[in-house]
């Protein structure tokens, strides 16, 4: 029986031939004509003016908050839904992430839940895009209007996810994005920093190579970071945007036939939903079980381990791992992340591949 990934990356276009490209030319480190090309093809992309590359997701995170001067003992409020690395950059900077429930519907956080964490502390507010559905950006972007905060936009896993016919990467201060090999465009390992914002722009490229002067070789006015993405990553990913648009059509395809499939199963299961206004991209279709917990989450996911299908379970809110844990309840994180599945999410795979998932699911929340 062939096993079905739950993720692997499409890399069908000139991804080689501009990899080779490299090599023959020896432009292999973190200069050469494919990282501006990378840069400027993602910020038009997302409508941005800046797009500055980085090595991965996490730096790319870190890189926008020291841009942002986030100081030690500030605070930035960030949901206790997401992947670790959102509040860990947080904490990179000495500062303290604050975190928030999120929304049911689609696990991102909930507006209603952030002006009541502000204190004179607080700078700025992430909004994770998580799996693919925007963040409500309108309300997001309101509360930090009011309150004179800054807005870091986590779209690591949202590539071309949009809020009102706008994409995500341009509609707060700056955003980050992640090119790990499952992401929708990856690079291997790999990230951005989008922003309208030229002074961000300025002093994300200073920070990003070792805070060295742009005008004046050898000369560091500031302590920087070595976060500069290879020639090599940014061929790769200027290969994956030329065909970005197929691959997003292609994932909501994708989502149409799990609809579809697994439609008889929503006694059982709450299947994604799409907000009014919203763009879903689908970086994973995610279930979430009606009944149960943990352990029977787990108990489903091993049955389909057994028939050939890897899955993930949802991100572990902040609040229950170690470095952040706290002795405090977050409703609709600690019901519904404890029940949530990843399925199978990219774009080989085929109808009956969806049609095998769908019937392994049956048997396994039958049991």
């Amino acid at each position: 029986m062939n096993r079905i990934a739950v993720a692997q990356p499409r890399l069908a276009g000139n991804e080689r031939k501009y990899v080779l490209d490299c090599l023959d030319t020896s432009w292999i480190s973190s200069n050469g004509k494919y990282i501006a090309a990378f840069e400027e093809s993602f910020a038009a992309f997302c409508g941005v003016k800046h797009a500055v590359a980085a090595n991965n997701g996490t730096t790319a995170l870190h890189l926008a908050l020291v841009a942002l001067d986030l100081k030690p003992g500030d605070e930035v409020i960030v949901p206790t839904v997401t992947y670790i690395a959102t509040a860990n950059a947080v904490k990179y900077c000495g500062a303290t992430p604050v975190l928030v429930d999120v929304s049911a519907d689609t696990m991102n956080i909930d507006p209603n839940q952030i002006e009541r964490a502000i204190t004179p502390r607080t700078r700025g507010i992430i909004p994770v895009h998580l799996y693919g559905h925007p963040a409500q950006m309108e309300a997001v972007m309101a509360i930090a209007r009011k309150h004179k905060l800054w807005v870091l936009e986590d779209a690591a896993e949202a590539h071309g996810a949009e809020v009102n016919g706008q994409r995500v990467g341009g509609i707060g201060d700056c955003a980050i994005f992640s090119f790990f090999g499952n992401k929708i465009v990856t690079t291997g390992e790999g990230g951005m920093v989008t922003t309208n914002d030229d002074e961000i722009a300025a002093r994300l490229r200073l920070y990003r190579g070792q805070g060295v002067d742009p005008k004046r070789r050898y000369w560091f006015p500031v302590i920087g970071y070595n976060y500069r993405m290879t020639n090599i990553q940014a061929a790769i990913g200027l290969a994956q945007m030329e065909t970005i648009d197929a691959a997003l059509s292609e994932r909501q395809a994708l989502a149409r036939i799990y609809d579809k499939a697994l439609a008889p199963l929503a006694d059982a299961l709450v299947l994604p939903t799409t907000q009014p206004g919203m763009q879903h991209v689908y970086w994973m279709y995610t279930v979430y079980l009606r009944e149960g917990g943990e352990e029977r989450r787990d108990a489903v996911m091993r049955a389909l381990e057994e028939q050939g299908i890897e899955t993930r379970p949802v991100f572990y809110p902040m609040h229950v791992l170690p470095p952040y844990l706290e002795d405090k309840t977050y409703p609709v994180a600690d019901e519904w992340a404890q029940r949530g599945i990843n399925l199978p999410t990219h774009q080989d795979l085929t109808q009956d591949d969806v049609n095998r998932i769908a019937v392994a699911l049956r048997q396994a929340v039958g049991r």
